[in-house]
């Protein structure tokens, strides 16, 4: 059996038990514009909550119509929708797809009143998402989108079909390169290394995108290799993020500098204003992988 086998089979078993420390379990709600974006950003870190039998749940916002430079409409939609249930079956999370136009997205309050009833359905403890700084349209729609929702989950008369939820979860931002009008800060950073195998396979089930769209955009559709082990192989080049001194730094705190040392791949997280306000603590109960 070789490790990808062996990652999808406990990416699939793990989150029907219990977390084997028996501490409580948490609720990960993902969301990323498009499909393929909750992966990207953050695969390697739902692996790790996975592994340890917490709940992970993808969403993406609109429904990809847009992401292709040869088909479109429904016709894609229906493509990345499939591709998006293969991706959620690689990583052992449900994957829902909202049925809002690539390229078209609006902070509408509709849309923000299905952010909040998803939030609230899932019973999330963590919320991640994007920064209002980024090149696309639809993500830095999304994330007014994801602001907006929260405090309102916890509010009654907002959106009275689902239950509120008790305590505001903590709401968290991808990393991102843009440095205006702020940089972004990696408050909390994940060590991937043991999942990044696994964040590969599930991201190349999005065929449409990272082997077809993405190279062509950047100009390089002739160097995707054929085979699916060539494939992997080279998706797994293009994703590793350089690691700056800052997300060093927050690396070693969370870990210690011998572990950090060892750290080959990370994800990295920047806690949102408008959701809970963690103290070190708090942070380590909620992502109990740091304290291992």
């Amino acid at each position: 059996m070789n490790r990808i086998t062996l990652i999808l089979i406990l990416a699939l078993c793990l989150p029907f038990l219990s977390a084997a420390s028996g501490d409580e379990q948490i609720n990960v709600v993902i969301f990323g514009s498009h499909p393929d974006d909750a992966d990207k950003q953050a695969g390697g870190t739902a692996l790790e909550f996975i592994k340890r039998g917490h709940n992970v749940v993808f969403v993406s916002i609109t429904n990809g119509d847009a992401g292709h430079q040869d088909i479109g409409g429904e016709e894609l939609a229906q493509k990345r929708y499939l591709e998006a249930q293969e991706a959620g079956r690689r990583f052992g999370v449900e994957y829902i797809v909202m049925d809002n136009p690539d390229g078209k997205l609006y902070p509408a309050i509709e849309i923000r009143e299905e952010i909040i009833r998803i939030i609230r359905r899932y019973n999330a403890d963590i919320v991640i998402g994007h920064r209002t700084s980024a090149l696309h349209p639809d993500r830095r729609n999304s994330a007014i989108l994801m602001q907006d929702a929260a405090y309102m989950v916890i509010v009654p008369n907002v959106v009275p079909d689902e239950p509120p939820l008790k305590e505001n979860p903590l709401f968290l931002y991808f990393e991102d390169n843009f440095r205006k009008p702020l940089p972004f800060q990696p408050d909390i950073v994940v060590d991937i290394t043991g999942s990044f195998e696994g964040k590969i396979y599930g991201m190349a089930a999005h065929e449409t995108q990272f082997f077809e769209w993405q190279p062509w955009i950047a100009k390089s559709l002739d160097q995707v290799p054929e085979s699916e082990p060539d494939r992997l192989s080279w998706l797994a080049g293009m994703s590793k993020s350089p690691m700056t001194g800052a997300k060093y730094e927050s690396l070693v705190k969370w870990y210690g500098r011998e572990r950090a040392a060892n750290v080959k791949v990370t994800e990295s997280f920047e806690i949102c204003e408008y959701g809970k306000q963690p103290d070190e603590n708090e942070i380590r109960r909620l992502f109990p992988m740091l304290d291992e």
